[in-house]
């Protein structure tokens, strides 16, 4: 089992907290399964990636700074409005701060 746990359903990469660690190893064990995920295609890149599930401010940054030169946009879902919100953007079809289903 890892610290951190990423997969891709439905078109959202679902994310989630593994086993007890310090965010030094969790960030270590997130970029790991994002290179894993990236070397077998299953994180392609394309116009809009949506982000669900609980996550670290380290954590966050790891992804970000994968994600953001293969997506279009990222999204990532806000439970307390129920709706993604767009958090990074270089496609013009989304707008830093739109809200997305």
């Amino acid at each position: 089992m890892t610290t951190y746990n990423i997969e891709f359903k439905n078109d959202i990469l679902r994310v989630s907290f593994g086993e007890p660690a310090q965010n030094d190893q969790i960030v270590k064990d997130a970029a790991a399964r994002l290179e894993e995920m990236a070397k077998s295609g299953e994180l392609s890149g394309g116009p809009l990636l949506r982000i669900n599930g609980p996550i670290s401010i380290p954590v966050a940054f790891v992804l970000a700074h994968k994600l953001a030169h293969i997506y279009g946009a990222i999204g990532f879902f806000d439970p307390k409005i129920g709706k993604y919100v767009i958090c990074i953007t270089h496609n013009p079809a989304y707008k830093l701060g739109d809200l997305i289903d």
